[in-house]
């Protein structure tokens, strides 16, 4: 057994859209917990992943991307990376080195430096052979402790773990060993939902598109039964969502399911609508309700 002091503390995982911070929490946790795709944007609220060490518990939380917009949901989205920096004991800021840094990524770093936190900068997707010509650290942010990571093949995550938890304060775990969130179940099928309708459906229209599980009923141990709307805001995209002869919800219910089953480990029967509910990304109360908050 280790004498070495027991850490533990929250982390934030933050950076612009599809910085790759989804993919990288997935990594750590070995556990597919926060949805990955190739649109920006996907991740809409703070997911907070579990890693247990030898001698330490990290709480990662990861953020949806930061970006400027007034839309009510891109404010809910906003309030949930800025509640994040507040709460947080250390910050894990990535950037993809391809993209660069701008005055978002400076200015992160400034409010880190202002609340004397703790703030690691890593290099996402390093396995990219392209990224070896671009010089890092970057010059605007060359005072931070820095990295290189690959979420997808796992390159450099361990060095940076062993970073992560040298930066965290003593102290005792905060959830069970075998805790991986604290997320409920219904909302971790509805990301999955989400994930699916987001790979399926067109460019612009999954940021109209929310999910909300109306049912969950584990009564047969066989077979868990799942009910979800898929909210629109316009009759357009309910067709859309639809399909021709209902073959897009049918494919996206397909993709749906075997996550789902992957998830909970049992069959799962899933029912899928299609609702237009024109106000639902401008309602704060409709916005807490999915989740985004």
């Amino acid at each position: 057994m280790s004498d070495r002091a027991h850490r533990s503390g929250v982390v934030a995982l933050l950076g612009r859209p599809n910085a790759g911070k989804s993919t990288l929490l997935n990594q750590i946790l070995g556990e597919k917990l926060a949805i990955v795709t190739a649109k920006p944007q996907t991740t809409r609220s703070r997911i907070l992943g579990i890693w247990n060490g030898e001698n330490a518990q990290v709480l990662f939380l990861d953020t949806p991307g930061f970006h400027e917009s007034q839309k009510p949901l891109n404010l809910a989205l906003h309030d949930v990376v800025e509640s994040v920096v507040e709460d947080c004991d250390a910050g894990v800021l990535l950037v993809d080195p391809l993209r660069g840094v701008d005055a978002g990524h400076v200015a992160l770093a400034e409010r880190f430096a202002r609340a004397h936190k703790p703030l690691l900068l890593v290099a996402t997707q390093c396995d990219r052979p392209a990224q070896a010509a671009i010089p890092w650290p970057p010059e605007k942010l060359a005072e931070l402790a820095t990295h290189q990571t690959s979420g997808v093949t796992g390159a450099g995550v361990e060095a940076l773990l062993d970073q992560v938890v040298a930066l965290l304060p003593e102290g005792p775990s905060f959830y069970g060993d075998d805790e991986l969130t604290d997320r409920p179940v219904r909302f971790l099928v509805a990301e999955l939902v989400r994930e699916a309708a987001f790979e399926s459906l067109e460019q612009e229209l999954p940021y109209s598109l929310a999910v909300a599980v109306q049912s969950f009923d584990e009564s047969d141990a066989a077979i868990t039964r799942i009910r979800a709307n898929l909210l629109v805001e316009r009759k357009s995209q309910k067709g859309m969502v639809l399909g021709q002869g209902g073959s897009m919800i049918k494919r996206i219910g397909t993709a749906a399911r075997l996550r789902i089953e992957e998830l909970l480990g049992t069959r799962v029967h899933l029912e899928l609508w299609v609702k237009i509910d024109p106000n639902w990304s401008k309602q704060p109360r409709k916005l807490r309700d999915l989740g985004y908050h």
